[in-house]
């Protein structure tokens, strides 16, 4: 009975709360464009195509876009990052890229979405985030020279967390074994050995990037005006793995303040911490070099590119021990050949050269999208956006397009819904228009990180994710070395992801059989090598 009166207080307050966001919250919407969900004699539209959204956004996408290819519609979704949408045609995708953030931004969107205004307690890395620049132009340029320590990072961390054991198959979670192997490469970019390997402080962020969502969740269902007040209570745990995580990090931050300050301001450090100390030095803002500041921006980086990595390696891998034996062997026989020749050094002309690894990651994001919609913005011009086909859309609301549909479209995509994993290698080597430079540019447009209208896994245009290119290189590395070293035993079908809302989830429980090599296929180095 208990059990049962829980159930429908459950429901009483979700139906109370559409009711409320739909009657007197929320931007005004366009007026008549068709309502995605509903069907012929609801009594609440809005609030059942809302529910039936949430619980099958699938659906709803693909309604759209059969139904409605060439017109904009509205999609109300519930869950973490989901929102009352309106959704434009797919022939729109270069309209939206091309706006500048001063018309339809990216950032608030990931800034309501998260909650951040109440999950964030510096606010100060809200209105100043000054880490993209880096992302974009120091750690871009230096890929190269950090191969050789994502190499180093990635034999320690899968020797820990996979194993080292030659003679019998063991289980192991992908999910949460690849997330601790990617929270130690990626943090030995951010902030450099011994930090990396700091259990305290990987698990800090391993448990900030998990509590986060759902403290921004929990607040999304709270009457906006009441959130300041209840926002305490709900983020404890996530502002306790903050203050855990500053704890370890800011006694070297503090040393790296004095040493700046004594005019030693050629470290020896070269990491993601130092770049945004001296940033924030050559700033001449005060506020800019806090230490707290400071190891509040690198969790937040952490939050974002270890969580967003782990979802695509745990794809990767469940696609492949799901697939043909051959797909494996034929990648293990790329890498081998490549390193190989290399003599087991990374460089990016290696990464270059393993067209099929890379085909791999681009196949399994195109057919695992995490979000249903792409290129979600919200529109920031007061005077609201025009579109092409003439819909004024208000200020305040949130626009997207069907990326779902598109990736799974069989005329886009031939045999969407099958797991290819060499699709883009066929495609790149059929490209030969007998004009060098421009078949290079095309087919390096068929790369995993590279983006276009049909594929929009790190968005596109000016707004598209910054750091995709270095977690392209440490993800390619990383699933290398996994190849290299460990045998799988196969499984009879892919264990299934879940969607929450317009976001989908591997199944983070799966776990797979593996055994380390007794021979690796080849070498594998973590030595600096002098081409980089």
């Amino acid at each position: 009975m208990a059990v049962f009166l829980v159930v429908v207080i459950a429901i009483a307050l979700l139906f109370g709360y559409i009711i409320c966001r739909t009657l007197f919250l929320g931007p005004r919407l366009p007026k008549g464009l068709p309502l995605i969900g509903t069907k012929k004699g609801d009594l609440l539209p809005f609030l059942q195509a809302t529910w039936r959204n949430s619980f099958n956004v699938h659906g709803g996408v693909m309604e759209a876009y059969t139904q409605y290819k060439d017109q904009p519609v509205i999609l109300p979704v519930m869950g973490l990052g989901a929102a009352t949408l309106i959704m434009l045609p797919a022939s729109d995708t270069t309209f939206l890229s091309e706006q500048p953030s001063s018309v339809l931004s990216l950032r608030e969107v990931i800034i309501d979405g998260l909650q951040y205004r109440y999950t964030l307690s510096d606010k100060y890395i809200l209105t100043h985030p000054l880490h993209k620049k880096l992302i974009t132009t120091t750690l871009t340029n230096q890929i190269g020279k950090f191969l050789p320590h994502l190499a180093d990072e990635t034999i320690f961390g899968f020797g820990q967390a996979w194993g080292t054991d030659t003679e019998t198959f063991q289980d192991i979670c992908v999910w949460s074994t690849v997330g601790r192997v990617i929270g130690s490469a990626t943090n030995r970019v951010f902030v450099g050995l011994p930090y990396c390997r700091d259990p305290a402080l990987l698990d800090a962020g391993y448990a900030y990037a998990r509590s986060l969502p759902v403290s921004a969740t929990l607040l999304g269902w709270v009457w906006e005006p009441a959130r300041p007040l209840v926002a305490p209570l709900i983020t404890l745990q996530t502002r306790s793995c903050e203050g855990r995580f500053a704890r370890v990090l800011m006694p070297e931050i503090e040393r790296r303040i004095r040493e700046y300050d004594d005019g030693e301001k050629a470290s020896k450090n070269n990491d993601f911490l130092q770049w945004s100390l001296e940033q924030a030095k050559e700033s001449g803002d005060p506020a800019m070099w806090k230490p707290r500041t400071l190891a509040s921006r690198i969790l937040l980086m952490n939050m974002v590119s270890i969580h967003t990595s782990s979802l695509t390696f745990t794809n990767v891998i469940l696609d492949l021990v799901s697939a043909k034996p051959e797909y494996i062997e034929e990648l293990r026989t790329e890498v081998a050949d490549v390193l190989n020749e290399c003599g087991g050094l990374w460089t990016k002309a290696a990464l270059a050269r393993m067209v099929k690894l890379d085909s791999v990651f681009r196949e399994s994001a195109r057919l695992n999208t995490s979000v249903a919609v792409g290129l979600r913005r919200k529109v920031v011009a007061k005077g609201g956006l025009m579109t092409p086909s003439g819909v004024q859309i208000p200020y305040g609301n949130i626009c997207a397009v069907p990326s779902l549909a598109v990736l799974t479209d069989d005329k886009v995509y031939p045999d969407a819904g099958i797991f290819q994993p060499f699709r883009f290698v066929e495609q790149r080597h059929d490209i030969d228009t007998g004009d060098h430079p421009k078949d290079h540019v095309t087919s390096a447009r068929l790369t995993f990180p590279a983006t276009s209208n049909d594929y929009l896994a790190f968005g596109n245009g000016r707004q598209a994710c910054p750091g995709r290119f270095f977690a392209a290189s440490e993800l390619k590395l990383m699933l290398a070395y996994v190849l290299m070293n460990y045998d799988f035993e196969m499984l009879n079908a892919r264990p299934p992801g879940r969607w929450i809302g317009v976001l989908r989830t591997p199944a983070t429980d799966a776990k797979i059989r593996v055994r380390r090599r007794k021979v690796p296929l080849a070498s594998f180095s973590s030595v600096a090598s002098e081409e980089l």
